[in-house]
């Protein structure tokens, strides 16, 4: 009699701590990921320093910053920089050719894959590469401060010199 009392317990026990739910439905989820731009960020102006006729002038551009939200998969980008000659009214221009632009390493990146600055070199109307972004999938983002440095020819004359340095990005 004994092993059934306890038998009966036993199930008693385990039935109390067995709840049922009273009612249990699920909820199917689903979102969008949506393709956003492909954009390049750049600093209105920049006064890269002054000099004497046959010096090498130098100076920062400021902050570039490309921001790739298009989700892509891969995510690959490149930002190419060209420019016009410098000039002044007046006086003869200074090519485009006697700047050498310096991306340099990037001051921050955010997402995967390869993030590289282009090779330095001339700028001239023809463009060049200045950094790129290789594999990686989704959204990323790269900033760097590219160094500008212009070899003025002797035959300068003392004036403020222009020109139009444009950054692309494809």
């Amino acid at each position: 009699m004994r092993q059934l009392t306890l038998l009966i317990a036993g199930t008693a026990c385990a039935a109390a701590f067995h709840v049922q739910p009273a009612n249990a439905e699920d909820t199917v989820v689903t979102f969008t990921v949506t393709a956003g731009p492909l954009s390049v960020t750049v600093p209105a102006s920049a006064s890269i320093g002054a000099g004497e006729p046959g010096t090498t002038i130098s100076g920062s551009l400021g902050t570039i910053t490309v921001t790739d939200s298009r989700g892509a998969n891969p995510a690959e980008w490149t930002v190419t920089v060209s420019s016009t000659d410098f000039t002044a009214a007046g006086v003869p221009a200074i090519p485009a050719s006697a700047a050498t632009y310096t991306a340099g390493a990037p001051t921050s990146t955010e997402g995967d894959g390869v993030f590289s600055p282009g090779a330095p070199g001339p700028l001239g109307t023809t463009p060049m590469v200045a950094f790129t972004h290789t594999g990686g999938t989704g959204g990323n983002s790269a900033s760097w401060e590219p160094a500008l440095s212009v070899n003025v020819p002797n035959t300068a004359t003392a004036v403020t010199y222009t020109a139009t340095v444009t950054h692309l990005v494809a």
